[in-house]
Protein backbone atom coordinates (compact mmCIF):
# COMPACT_ATOMS: atom_id res chain seq x y z
CA UNK A 1 0.00 0.00 0.00
CA UNK A 2 2.76 2.71 0.77
CA UNK A 3 4.26 1.65 -2.62
CA UNK A 4 0.94 2.39 -4.23
CA UNK A 5 0.06 5.86 -2.13
CA UNK A 6 3.51 6.80 -3.18
CA UNK A 7 3.44 6.65 -6.44
CA UNK A 8 0.26 7.96 -6.94
CA UNK A 9 0.96 11.14 -5.04
CA UNK A 10 4.28 11.64 -6.50
CA UNK A 11 2.17 11.62 -10.28
CA UNK A 12 0.08 13.99 -8.62
CA UNK A 13 2.70 16.02 -7.49
CA UNK A 14 4.49 16.00 -11.31
CA UNK A 15 1.10 17.58 -12.44
CA UNK A 16 1.91 20.54 -10.34
CA UNK A 17 4.98 21.36 -12.18
CA UNK A 18 3.25 23.63 -14.88
CA UNK A 19 3.02 26.00 -12.01
CA UNK A 20 4.20 29.47 -11.59
CA UNK A 21 6.19 30.65 -8.94
CA UNK A 22 7.61 34.09 -8.36
CA UNK A 23 10.64 35.31 -9.73
CA UNK A 24 13.38 36.77 -7.80
CA UNK A 25 17.09 37.57 -8.74
CA UNK A 26 20.20 36.30 -6.56
CA UNK A 27 19.25 39.00 -4.48
CA UNK A 28 16.26 40.00 -2.13
CA UNK A 29 14.67 41.79 0.40
CA UNK A 30 11.52 40.74 2.05
CA UNK A 31 9.44 39.70 4.76
CA UNK A 32 9.76 36.23 6.52
CA UNK A 33 5.95 35.18 7.76
CA UNK A 34 7.56 33.96 10.29
CA UNK A 35 8.47 30.86 8.33
CA UNK A 36 11.34 28.62 8.11
CA UNK A 37 12.07 24.76 6.09
CA UNK A 38 14.12 21.60 7.45
CA UNK A 39 14.43 19.30 4.86
CA UNK A 40 15.12 15.35 5.49
CA UNK A 41 17.72 14.39 2.76
CA UNK A 42 21.18 13.07 3.80
CA UNK A 43 19.92 13.61 7.64
CA UNK A 44 21.49 14.49 10.20
CA UNK A 45 23.23 16.61 7.75
CA UNK A 46 20.36 19.06 6.22
CA UNK A 47 19.05 21.65 3.65
CA UNK A 48 17.70 24.21 6.25
CA UNK A 49 17.25 27.92 6.46
CA UNK A 50 14.60 30.50 6.12
CA UNK A 51 11.20 31.50 3.32
CA UNK A 52 10.70 34.69 2.53
CA UNK A 53 8.25 36.73 0.64
CA UNK A 54 9.46 39.43 -1.95
CA UNK A 55 7.26 42.06 -0.20
CA UNK A 56 7.66 43.76 3.09
CA UNK A 57 5.05 44.32 6.26
CA UNK A 58 2.46 41.56 7.57
CA UNK A 59 3.34 38.26 5.56
CA UNK A 60 1.29 35.81 8.33
CA UNK A 61 -1.39 34.29 6.33
CA UNK A 62 1.12 32.89 3.97
CA UNK A 63 2.05 30.18 6.37
CA UNK A 64 -0.67 30.20 8.75
CA UNK A 65 -2.72 27.08 7.32
CA UNK A 66 -4.82 27.54 10.40
CA UNK A 67 -6.50 30.58 8.97
CA UNK A 68 -6.75 29.15 5.33
CA UNK A 69 -9.57 26.87 5.54
CA UNK A 70 -11.70 28.65 8.42
CA UNK A 71 -11.03 31.99 6.52
CA UNK A 72 -12.71 30.19 3.06
CA UNK A 73 -9.67 30.50 1.65
CA UNK A 74 -9.62 29.20 -2.38
CA UNK A 75 -6.91 26.81 -3.11
CA UNK A 76 -5.70 29.59 -5.87
CA UNK A 77 -5.35 32.01 -2.82
CA UNK A 78 -3.42 29.59 -0.80
CA UNK A 79 -1.10 28.39 -3.66
CA UNK A 80 -0.57 32.02 -4.71
CA UNK A 81 0.75 32.76 -0.97
CA UNK A 82 3.05 29.66 -1.26
CA UNK A 83 4.21 29.86 -4.46
CA UNK A 84 5.40 33.32 -3.15
CA UNK A 85 7.57 32.08 -0.37
CA UNK A 86 11.11 31.80 -1.48
CA UNK A 87 13.32 29.46 0.49
CA UNK A 88 16.96 29.84 0.96
CA UNK A 89 19.40 27.06 2.31
CA UNK A 90 22.11 26.35 3.83
CA UNK A 91 23.50 22.62 4.54
CA UNK A 92 24.20 22.27 8.32
CA UNK A 93 24.11 19.44 10.82
CA UNK A 94 21.32 19.18 13.13
CA UNK A 95 23.41 18.77 15.99
CA UNK A 96 25.13 22.08 15.84
CA UNK A 97 23.24 24.21 16.67
CA UNK A 98 25.50 26.98 18.05
CA UNK A 99 25.97 28.88 15.37
CA UNK A 100 25.05 32.48 14.18
CA UNK A 101 22.79 31.16 11.26
CA UNK A 102 20.85 28.53 12.99
CA UNK A 103 20.36 30.87 15.77
CA UNK A 104 19.15 33.65 13.18
CA UNK A 105 16.59 30.35 12.02
CA UNK A 106 15.24 30.18 15.67
CA UNK A 107 15.07 34.06 16.15
CA UNK A 108 12.78 33.71 12.96
CA UNK A 109 10.06 30.61 14.23
CA UNK A 110 10.17 32.99 18.35
CA UNK A 111 9.10 36.20 16.62
CA UNK A 112 5.83 37.52 17.45
CA UNK A 113 4.72 38.11 13.68
CA UNK A 114 6.38 39.17 10.21
CA UNK A 115 10.00 39.86 10.49
CA UNK A 116 12.01 41.90 7.85
CA UNK A 117 14.96 39.69 5.79
CA UNK A 118 17.71 40.08 3.67
CA UNK A 119 19.17 37.26 1.30
CA UNK A 120 22.00 36.80 -1.36
CA UNK A 121 21.73 33.91 -2.84
CA UNK A 122 24.62 31.63 -4.72
CA UNK A 123 22.43 31.43 -7.76
CA UNK A 124 18.64 32.57 -9.26
CA UNK A 125 15.91 31.06 -6.92
CA UNK A 126 14.36 28.48 -9.39
CA UNK A 127 11.43 25.62 -9.06
CA UNK A 128 9.25 24.71 -6.16
CA UNK A 129 7.77 22.20 -4.21
CA UNK A 130 4.55 20.49 -3.83
CA UNK A 131 4.02 17.25 -1.18
CA UNK A 132 1.29 15.42 0.50
CA UNK A 133 3.19 16.02 3.88
CA UNK A 134 4.11 19.74 3.98
CA UNK A 135 2.55 22.74 2.29
CA UNK A 136 4.50 24.07 -1.09
CA UNK A 137 6.60 26.61 -1.48
CA UNK A 138 7.93 28.59 -4.48
CA UNK A 139 11.63 28.93 -5.48
CA UNK A 140 14.37 27.68 -3.93
CA UNK A 141 18.74 28.71 -3.66
CA UNK A 142 21.54 28.31 -1.44
CA UNK A 143 22.07 31.05 0.81
CA UNK A 144 25.68 33.08 0.25
CA UNK A 145 24.28 35.66 2.81
CA UNK A 146 21.42 35.88 5.18
CA UNK A 147 20.60 38.63 7.36
CA UNK A 148 17.49 39.73 9.65
CA UNK A 149 15.95 42.72 11.83
CA UNK A 150 16.05 42.61 15.31
CA UNK A 151 12.17 41.10 16.15
CA UNK A 152 10.64 41.00 19.62
CA UNK A 153 9.54 37.14 20.55
CA UNK A 154 6.20 35.33 21.04
CA UNK A 155 6.62 35.02 25.25
CA UNK A 156 5.83 31.69 25.11
CA UNK A 157 7.82 30.17 22.67
CA UNK A 158 10.47 32.34 24.55
CA UNK A 159 9.61 30.99 27.63
CA UNK A 160 9.86 27.34 26.25
CA UNK A 161 13.07 28.31 24.54
CA UNK A 162 14.99 29.41 27.92
CA UNK A 163 13.22 26.54 29.97
CA UNK A 164 16.47 23.89 28.85
CA UNK A 165 14.98 21.44 31.51
CA UNK A 166 11.17 21.17 29.79
CA UNK A 167 10.92 18.16 27.06
CA UNK A 168 10.17 18.55 23.98
CA UNK A 169 7.06 16.37 24.36
CA UNK A 170 5.90 18.89 27.65
CA UNK A 171 6.58 22.00 25.59
CA UNK A 172 4.83 21.03 22.49
CA UNK A 173 1.75 20.19 25.14
CA UNK A 174 2.27 23.62 27.29
CA UNK A 175 1.71 25.32 24.20
CA UNK A 176 -1.10 23.78 22.55
CA UNK A 177 -2.46 24.15 25.94
CA UNK A 178 -2.00 27.78 25.86
CA UNK A 179 -4.19 28.04 22.15
CA UNK A 180 -0.59 29.08 19.92
CA UNK A 181 -1.05 27.92 16.52
CA UNK A 182 -0.06 24.74 15.56
CA UNK A 183 2.43 26.14 12.82
CA UNK A 184 3.37 28.07 14.99
CA UNK A 185 4.72 25.17 17.49
CA UNK A 186 5.57 23.17 14.76
CA UNK A 187 7.83 25.40 13.41
CA UNK A 188 9.64 26.49 16.52
CA UNK A 189 10.35 22.44 17.44
CA UNK A 190 11.68 21.82 13.83
CA UNK A 191 14.18 24.64 14.32
CA UNK A 192 15.34 23.10 17.73
CA UNK A 193 14.06 25.67 19.99
CA UNK A 194 12.63 23.30 22.42
CA UNK A 195 14.13 20.23 24.95
CA UNK A 196 16.51 19.83 27.47
CA UNK A 197 19.81 21.86 26.02
CA UNK A 198 22.26 18.77 25.18
CA UNK A 199 19.27 16.99 23.14
CA UNK A 200 17.64 20.01 21.39
CA UNK A 201 18.03 19.13 17.25
CA UNK A 202 16.79 20.61 13.81
CA UNK A 203 14.48 18.44 12.71
CA UNK A 204 12.91 17.96 9.18
CA UNK A 205 9.84 20.09 8.77
CA UNK A 206 8.06 16.96 7.28
CA UNK A 207 9.07 14.92 10.49
CA UNK A 208 8.19 18.01 13.11
CA UNK A 209 4.52 18.18 11.64
CA UNK A 210 3.74 14.08 12.27
CA UNK A 211 6.02 14.38 15.68
CA UNK A 212 3.83 17.11 16.26
CA UNK A 213 0.58 15.63 15.40
CA UNK A 214 1.20 12.28 17.24
CA UNK A 215 2.41 14.38 20.73
CA UNK A 216 -0.85 16.00 20.89
CA UNK A 217 -2.95 13.38 19.87
CA UNK A 218 -1.71 11.06 22.25
CA UNK A 219 -2.23 13.32 24.84
CA UNK A 220 -5.41 14.18 24.37
CA UNK A 221 -6.31 9.96 23.44
CA UNK A 222 -4.76 9.38 27.03
CA UNK A 223 -7.80 12.07 28.43
CA UNK A 224 -10.38 10.63 25.93
CA UNK A 225 -10.22 7.21 27.01
CA UNK A 226 -11.09 8.09 30.55
CA UNK A 227 -14.47 9.69 29.66
CA UNK A 228 -17.63 8.42 29.31
CA UNK A 229 -18.90 6.79 25.85
CA UNK A 230 -21.29 8.61 23.30
CA UNK A 231 -24.43 7.25 23.23
CA UNK A 232 -25.35 7.49 19.46
CA UNK A 233 -24.13 7.38 16.39
CA UNK A 234 -22.60 11.08 14.78
CA UNK A 235 -21.63 12.21 11.51
CA UNK A 236 -19.72 15.20 11.24
CA UNK A 237 -19.49 16.29 7.29
CA UNK A 238 -17.40 19.42 5.99
CA UNK A 239 -15.83 20.04 2.20
CA UNK A 240 -13.30 22.39 0.55
CA UNK A 241 -10.35 22.46 -1.39
CA UNK A 242 -11.60 19.63 -3.85
CA UNK A 243 -12.08 17.55 -0.31
CA UNK A 244 -15.08 15.54 1.31
CA UNK A 245 -14.75 14.51 4.41
CA UNK A 246 -17.51 12.10 6.46
CA UNK A 247 -16.53 11.84 10.38
CA UNK A 248 -18.56 9.25 11.63
CA UNK A 249 -18.22 8.80 15.18
CA UNK A 250 -19.64 5.49 16.89
CA UNK A 251 -20.73 4.90 20.37
CA UNK A 252 -18.03 2.67 20.90
CA UNK A 253 -14.26 2.74 23.02
CA UNK A 254 -12.12 4.44 21.39
CA UNK A 255 -10.79 2.84 17.52
CA UNK A 256 -9.74 4.77 14.70
CA UNK A 257 -10.22 4.12 10.70
CA UNK A 258 -8.92 6.60 8.12
CA UNK A 259 -9.95 6.07 4.77
CA UNK A 260 -9.34 8.42 1.48
CA UNK A 261 -10.05 8.32 -1.78
CA UNK A 262 -8.45 9.80 -4.99
CA UNK A 263 -11.24 10.06 -7.82
CA UNK A 264 -10.33 10.92 -11.15
CA UNK A 265 -7.82 13.96 -9.84
CA UNK A 266 -5.42 13.02 -13.32
CA UNK A 267 -7.88 10.84 -15.04
CA UNK A 268 -10.18 8.17 -14.90
CA UNK A 269 -8.32 6.76 -11.58
CA UNK A 270 -9.89 5.80 -8.13
CA UNK A 271 -7.46 4.75 -5.67
CA UNK A 272 -8.56 4.30 -1.85
CA UNK A 273 -6.24 3.83 0.53
CA UNK A 274 -7.05 2.78 4.28
CA UNK A 275 -5.16 2.38 7.53
CA UNK A 276 -6.42 1.88 11.22
CA UNK A 277 -5.82 0.95 15.27
CA UNK A 278 -7.92 -0.45 17.75
CA UNK A 279 -8.06 0.52 21.47
CA UNK A 280 -4.74 0.11 22.45
CA UNK A 281 -3.34 1.85 19.30
CA UNK A 282 -1.01 1.46 16.29
CA UNK A 283 2.84 -0.04 16.07
CA UNK A 284 4.77 0.91 13.57
CA UNK A 285 4.24 4.12 11.07
CA UNK A 286 1.31 4.39 8.75
CA UNK A 287 1.29 3.71 4.89
CA UNK A 288 -0.83 6.40 4.30
CA UNK A 289 2.00 9.05 5.97
CA UNK A 290 1.23 12.12 7.82
CA UNK A 291 -2.39 12.67 7.12
CA UNK A 292 -3.48 9.56 9.36
CA UNK A 293 -2.02 11.44 12.62
CA UNK A 294 -3.18 14.50 11.25
CA UNK A 295 -6.47 13.03 11.22
CA UNK A 296 -6.49 11.78 14.36
CA UNK A 297 -5.61 14.12 16.21
CA UNK A 298 -8.16 16.70 14.95
CA UNK A 299 -10.97 14.06 16.15
CA UNK A 300 -9.36 13.97 19.53
CA UNK A 301 -9.04 17.23 19.97
CA UNK A 302 -12.89 17.65 19.42
CA UNK A 303 -13.74 14.53 21.62
CA UNK A 304 -11.12 15.78 24.36
CA UNK A 305 -12.63 19.21 24.46
CA UNK A 306 -16.24 17.89 25.22
CA UNK A 307 -15.08 14.80 27.47
CA UNK A 308 -16.86 12.39 25.60
CA UNK A 309 -15.24 8.85 24.21
CA UNK A 310 -16.37 7.61 20.50
CA UNK A 311 -14.90 5.18 17.83
CA UNK A 312 -14.17 7.09 14.59
CA UNK A 313 -13.87 6.06 11.13
CA UNK A 314 -13.40 9.07 8.51
CA UNK A 315 -14.10 8.98 4.60
CA UNK A 316 -12.17 11.22 2.77
CA UNK A 317 -12.75 11.98 -0.92
CA UNK A 318 -10.27 13.41 -3.21
CA UNK A 319 -12.17 15.03 -6.49
CA UNK A 320 -10.60 16.69 -9.25
CA UNK A 321 -9.24 19.89 -9.27
CA UNK A 322 -7.56 18.57 -5.91
CA UNK A 323 -3.83 19.38 -5.53
CA UNK A 324 -1.73 18.09 -3.00
CA UNK A 325 -0.51 21.26 -0.63
CA UNK A 326 0.69 18.83 2.81
CA UNK A 327 -1.12 17.36 5.91
CA UNK A 328 -3.03 20.43 7.03
CA UNK A 329 -5.27 20.33 4.35
CA UNK A 330 -6.83 16.89 6.18
CA UNK A 331 -5.90 18.85 9.62
CA UNK A 332 -7.95 21.70 9.33
CA UNK A 333 -10.30 20.74 7.23
CA UNK A 334 -11.82 17.49 9.89
CA UNK A 335 -11.14 20.35 12.63
CA UNK A 336 -13.90 22.40 10.49
CA UNK A 337 -15.79 19.49 10.06
CA UNK A 338 -15.96 18.67 13.89
CA UNK A 339 -17.09 22.10 14.67
CA UNK A 340 -19.93 21.87 12.18
CA UNK A 341 -23.32 20.18 14.70
CA UNK A 342 -23.17 16.33 14.01
CA UNK A 343 -25.87 14.92 12.40
CA UNK A 344 -27.39 11.85 14.49
CA UNK A 345 -28.53 8.71 13.77
CA UNK A 346 -29.69 5.42 14.85
CA UNK A 347 -27.67 2.87 13.39
CA UNK A 348 -24.70 2.63 10.96
CA UNK A 349 -27.05 2.12 8.09
CA UNK A 350 -28.99 5.20 8.71
CA UNK A 351 -25.58 6.86 8.54
CA UNK A 352 -23.90 5.74 5.69
CA UNK A 353 -27.02 5.84 3.85
CA UNK A 354 -26.78 9.27 4.74
CA UNK A 355 -23.36 9.45 3.29
CA UNK A 356 -23.82 7.49 0.57
CA UNK A 357 -26.30 10.29 -1.04
CA UNK A 358 -23.50 13.05 -0.63
CA UNK A 359 -20.29 11.57 -1.78
CA UNK A 360 -19.23 10.32 -5.48
CA UNK A 361 -17.83 7.03 -4.60
CA UNK A 362 -20.22 4.32 -3.73
CA UNK A 363 -20.31 3.78 -0.28
CA UNK A 364 -19.91 -0.20 -1.14
CA UNK A 365 -16.59 0.99 -2.21
CA UNK A 366 -15.51 2.07 0.62
CA UNK A 367 -16.62 -0.84 3.11
CA UNK A 368 -14.41 -3.20 0.89
CA UNK A 369 -11.52 -1.16 1.19
CA UNK A 370 -11.37 -1.06 5.00
CA UNK A 371 -11.43 -3.10 8.25
CA UNK A 372 -13.30 -1.04 11.05
CA UNK A 373 -16.14 -0.01 8.97
CA UNK A 374 -16.34 -3.57 7.90
CA UNK A 375 -16.56 -5.25 11.73
CA UNK A 376 -19.12 -2.76 12.91
CA UNK A 377 -21.61 -3.34 10.14
CA UNK A 378 -20.90 -7.17 10.79
CA UNK A 379 -21.32 -6.39 14.56
CA UNK A 380 -24.82 -5.34 13.77
CA UNK A 381 -25.88 -7.88 11.50
CA UNK A 382 -25.96 -5.69 7.94
CA UNK A 383 -24.64 -6.69 4.95
CA UNK A 384 -23.01 -5.50 2.24
CA UNK A 385 -26.57 -5.49 0.07
CA UNK A 386 -27.69 -3.40 2.73
CA UNK A 387 -25.73 -0.31 1.13
CA UNK A 388 -26.49 -0.68 -2.24
CA UNK A 389 -27.44 3.28 -2.09
CA UNK A 390 -27.33 4.96 -5.54
CA UNK A 391 -24.50 8.17 -4.74
CA UNK A 392 -26.40 11.47 -4.78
Amino acid sequence: MILGKGAYLKQLTAATMQMKSVEVGKEMTGSSPPSVFIGSWNYPDVYAGPMIAPMHGDTRIMDRPEEWISGHRTQEEIIGYRMNLVRGKRMTNACDLDNRFVEKLQEIVLANGSIESEAAFESTPVGHSFSEEHAPFGPSAPLERFEIEAKCWDHSLEKVFYDTDLTARNAVLDLHRTGLPFSSIQKAFSAGTMGRGPNRRLVPTRWSITACDTMIGDRHLSEVKKCPVIDTWRLHEFSSLHNRYAVLLMPTAWQYEWTEAFLHVLGNEEYVFSDHEGFRGKTGYSPLGGCYYSCKMAVLEALAQEHRQAGAIILREALPGYVPMGVFNVRENVRSAMRKPATEFEDIRSALGHISERFTLPVQRFITETTLLQESIKQRQCTLSDFAISAG
